[in-house]
């Protein structure tokens, strides 16, 4: 995964919608992700309200595993 910084000056109303969008693999990503909400970082929460695109098929398996009652 390609990691590009930008500093925030808070003049930009808008992000440009191409320099906004990156195409990863859930295998990049999911580590990571697990990690932070695991020990409840603080930047997992900034992102609780946007919009993520998942295939169908995921989706199903999440919903389905959310639905799960965790083992004794």
């Amino acid at each position: 995964m390609q990691h590009r910084l930008r500093i925030f000056t808070g003049e930009e109303d808008t992000l440009d919608q191409a320099d906004s969008l990156v195409n990863v693999r859930f295998g990049e990503i999911a580590d990571a992700l697990a990690e932070a909400v695991y020990y409840r970082r603080t930047w997992v929460s900034d992102f609780s309200e946007d919009e993520v695109k998942i295939p169908a098929d995921l989706y199903a398996i999440l919903t389905a595993y959310s639905h799960l009652r965790p083992g004794a």
